[in-house]
């Protein structure tokens, strides 16, 4: 059979850098060449060849009803027949922002910007401006997007790529920046703007804040004047109704939005305290803008998913999550594997490992082990899609039926003796698809 995905592979790799508009979506951390997607439907993704893939990434977290969920797809056709884009305000991106407040403890106002990277950059930009100050922590393996100044030390696609960071990026931009180990509490000065974290790490797989880790953030910020920022462009209507901040009671300065807000198309937020997001130009003198802000497709579906959403839905999210986790756990075990599965409500992620991950010092090292790959491909292999790098998290949505669950760990047991054996036989990984 002619292989779709192989021909179109070697099309894109003459058009587009290393093939893909996204180095995540590579195979380069796990081998062989990716598939491409033709559709998508609920829990699934079918490829060129028109095979079908119970799949796990789900748009990196943004598809939390999962794919071309019907209610998002006509939200977008009756938006879309009214106009794609028009440089002035909309009723869509009021009707978003108000949502945003009613449902996220600390927010009184939302700037929706185009992605999580515009997010990040602005919120950084906005603690500079108010604070007077130039300094930024952030936390090592934390992820903010693609921004010169949040690059160093970052986890997911640059790690997966084996980089410190970033060529291209100077000194000058990365000299206010200092990073520090997750899970640890800084000690701050009077010079520290902010300090921008993951409340739950997801791009350097799954880590969960230590007891009494964000508590200090709070604390140590109030104390030196700095701004808290909590990077939910993951957590933020994945994990609860209202984001983190229903779950753990510390209530950033400024929050940082994107992936489920958009329900599936290109957008991001920044939100916080009024007397903070009223230094955003017009009313500040903090610049920021974007042609594509606040745009009428991206906020009609973002507002349904949404609106979607409620406490039901995040429990059976939460129960489907752990049997998987659960699952997981006891078929890698038995087939040798040292594994934990560490997981947050519905997000989950692997470590192959003897011990709790707790930062990205051992992240790397249970990376290090070159396990992840063989894994990866034997459930390729069996119609199961991952993330083809091993700092990522899975992403089991609305539209995972608990027959999906169960059949992914059952195919998960045949593939974990398959991975454990070529692993320990140091075999090159490969799908064979």
């Amino acid at each position: 059979m002619n292989d779709l995905n192989m021909a179109m592979w070697e099309r894109a790799t003459t058009v587009i850098p290393g093939g893909v508009n996204s180095p995540v979506r590579s195979f380069a951390a796990v081998g062989g060449v990716p598939y491409f997607v033709q559709r998508a439907k609920g829990a699934y993704v079918y490829d060129l060849n028109g095979r079908g893939y119970i799949d796990y990434v789900q748009s990196y977290g943004a598809s939390i009803l999962g794919h071309s969920d019907s209610r998002v797809t006509r939200a977008i056709s009756q938006a879309a027949e009214k106009g794609t884009t028009f440089g002035a305000p909309t009723e869509g991106e009021v009707l978003l922002a108000e949502e945003v407040v009613r449902r996220v403890r600390g927010v009184d106002m939302v700037r929706l910007v185009s992605s999580g990277t515009e997010a990040t950059m602005t919120a950084l930009r906005l603690a500079r401006g108010v604070t007077g100050r130039n300094k930024v922590v952030k936390f090592d393996g934390c992820y903010h997007g693609h921004s010169d100044q949040l690059l160093t030390a970052s986890g997911s696609g640059v790690a997966a790529l084996g980089l410190a960071g970033s060529a291209g990026v100077s000194q000058g931009a990365v000299a206010d920046t200092l990073v520090v180990p997750y899970n640890e509490i800084p000690v701050l000065d009077d010079e520290t703007a902010c300090v921008i974290v993951e409340p739950v790490a997801a791009n350097m797989g799954l880590v969960s804040p230590k007891d009494g880790f964000l508590e200090g953030l709070r604390r140590e910020c109030d104390r030196v004047g700095a701004l808290l920022i909590f990077d939910e462009v993951i957590t933020g209507f994945r994990v609860a109704r209202g984001g983190i901040t229903d779950i753990i009671d510390v209530t950033p300065d400024l929050f940082c939005f994107g992936k489920v807000i958009g329900g599936g198309l290109p957008i991001g937020a920044l939100a916080g305290r009024r007397d903070l997001m009223e230094g955003l130009a017009p009313l500040g003198s903090i610049y920021q803008a974007g042609t594509l802000s606040g745009n009428p497709v991206a906020t009609a579906a973002g507002l349904v998913v949404l609106e979607s959403l409620d406490e039901s839905s995040y429990s059976m999210l939460d129960g489907r999550s752990k049997f998987l986790a659960e699952g997981l756990e006891k078929v890698l075990t038995d087939a040798g594997f040292s594994v934990q599965i560490q997981r947050f409500g519905p997000l989950l992620s692997l470590f192959f490992s003897d011990d709790i991950v707790t930062n990205y010092v051992q992240a790397k090292e249970s990376v290090a082990g070159g396990a992840y790959p063989y894994f990866f491909h034997a459930m390729l292999q069996r119609g199961v899609a991952l993330a083809p790098g091993p700092y990522e998290v899975m992403f089991p949505s609305l539209a995972h039926s608990w027959d999906d669950i169960e059949l992914t760990v059952d195919l998960a047991s045949a593939a974990a003796a398959q991975a454990w054996s070529a692993w320990r036989s140091k075999l090159a990984p490969t799908s064979g698809s």
